[in-house]
C-alpha cells in the first residue's frame, strides 16, 4: 500500500479542504474518541513512543535512532517497536536485515535494525511483548501515538518547522490526525525540526500546556563529493522536496528529479526510466535510505540502479546533545511511577 498525501494538504485551505470538512469533523470526532478512551496494556518496561501531529513524515525514523544511540550509550538494550508499514508479513516478526527485505517487514524496520533490536507487528501489544521477551529494557515505538494500545511513558511528537500542520484541516481534509488540542493533552514534549516558523503556533500551544520542546535539524553524513555534481534525485518518501533540499545543499546541481509515493517500491519500467536518465544526460543517481532499502536484495534492473545510485544519509541532531538522554531517563522515571501504581492497585 503506498501513501501520499495530496499537495493541497500543505497549502492554505482552498475549496477543497472546506468541502471535506464534515467528513474531517467526523474524522476527528472519532480519532479523538478513540484517543481519549483507548485501553492501554503495560508492559514492565519503559515505552517512548515517536509520532506526530499529521500524516506524513517529519523525522520520526531518524529522531528513533537518535534516542536508541543514546540509550545504548546508557548502557540498555533499545527495541524498536513498528507497525511494518509497506511490509506484507502480518505476524509479529523479529526483523533480521541480512535476511528480510522491505517488500516483507517494511523500509523503515529495515533502516531501524541496523542500530537495534527491531520488532514488527500489526499487534503493537503483541510486538513489545516479544521485546521484552528477546531482552530490550527499553521500547522506542516508531508512530502509532494515535493509536496507541500500550501504557506510553514518553510521547515525543515530531514536528517539521517547514510544513507544520500544513492546512490544520483534520483528515481528510488534511494532514492532522486527530484533533490538536486532544494529541496534546497525551504529549510529553514536541521535537521541532528544522529553522522554519511553520511551527510556532503550535509551539506556542505546547507552552500554554506546560509541554517542552526540544529543537533538532536533519545533518547529512558523509557525501561531500557531490559538490558540483549534476545528479538525478530520485525520492519516494512523504515529502520529496525536503529531500531535494538536502541535495541542493551539498552543492549539487539538481538536473533532474523524480518523485514516488512513500513506501512505494519502483516498477521495472520507473526503474528503466530512472538509469536511461541518468545515463543519457550523465547523471549520477542519489537518493534516501529508505529508497535504497526498497531496492536491496533484488535482482536484474532493481540491483543496476541500487549500484549506481549514491544514498545521502542522515541523522537528527538535536540542538542540546543531552537532550535524547533526558528524554530516555524522563522515560525512566514514569515507568517506575506507573509500575508502582499498578503494584498498589490504584
Amino acid at each position: 500500500m503506498v501513501s501520499e498525501a495530496p499537495p493541497f494538504w500543505w497549502t492554505k485551505a482552498d475549496w477543497r479542504a472546506w468541502t471535506l470538512s464534515p467528513f474531517s469533523l467526523i474524522y476527528g470526532q472519532v480519532a479523538g474518541y478513540r484517543m481519549k478512551h483507548a485501553r492501554r496494556a503495560s508492559v514492565p518496561i519503559p515505552v517512548i513512543c515517536i509520532g506526530n501531529f499529521t500524516v506524513g513524515g517529519a523525522g520520526k525514523t531518524p529522531t528513533a535512532l537518535a534516542i536508541a544511540q543514546a540509550a545504548k550509550a546508557k548502557g540498555l538494550k533499545p527495541g524498536f517497536l513498528s507497525r511494518g508499514y509497506g511490509g506484507s508479513l502480518d505476524v509479529t516478526t523479529v526483523v533480521d536485515p541480512a535476511h528480510h527485505r522491505a517488500m516483507a517487514v517494511g523500509d523503515e524496520p529495515l533502516l531501524l535494525a541496523r542500530e537495534a533490536l527491531t520488532v514488527i507487528s500489526r499487534r503493537r501489544v503483541e510486538g513489545a511483548e516479544r521485546l521484552v521477551k528477546e531482552g530490550a529494557d527499553l521500547i522506542i515505538m516508531d508512530d502509532g501515538f494515535q493509536s496507541a494500545r500500550l501504557a506510553l511513558d514518553y510521547a515525543l511528537l515530531v514536528i517539521d518547522t517547514a510544513r507544520g500542520l500544513g492546512n490544520g484541516h483534520t483528515v481528510p481534509g488534511g494532514p492532522v490526525r486527530a484533533p490538536i488540542p486532544v494529541q496534546m493533552r497525551y504529549a510529553t514534549a514536541l521535537l521541532k525540526v528544522g529553522n522554519g516558523n511553520a511551527a510556532d503556533a503550535i509551539v506556542r500551544m505546547a507552552a500554554r500546556a506546560a509541554k517542552p520542546y526540544f529543537t533538532a535539524s536533519l545533518k547529512t553524513v558523509g557525501m561531500n563529493e557531490l559538490s558540483g555534481r549534476r545528479v538525478l534525485a530520485f525520492a519516494g518518501i512523504a515529502d520529496p522536496t525536503k529531500f531535494f533540499r538536502t541535495v541542493e545543499s551539498l552543492g549539487a546541481e539538481i538536473a533532474a528529479t523524480r518523485s514516488f509515493g512513500d513506501h512505494e517500491h519502483l516498477s521495472d519500467d520507473e526503474i528503466a526510466d530512472l538509469i536511461a536518465v541518468a545515463e543519457r544526460e550523465e547523471l549520477q543517481i542519489v537518493t534516501t535510505s529508505k529508497d535504497f532499502v526498497r531496492l536491496a536484495g533484488h535482482h536484474g534492473r532493481a540491483q543496476e540502479l541500487a549500484e549506481k545510485s549514491k544514498v545521502i544519509e542522515v541523522e537528527m541532531a538535536f540542538e542540546d546533545p543531552q537532550a535524547p538522554g533526558l528524554i530516555i531517563d524522563r522515560a525512566i522515571e514514569a515507568c517506575r511511577a506507573r509500575r508502582l501504581k499498578e503494584q498498589s492497585g490504584l
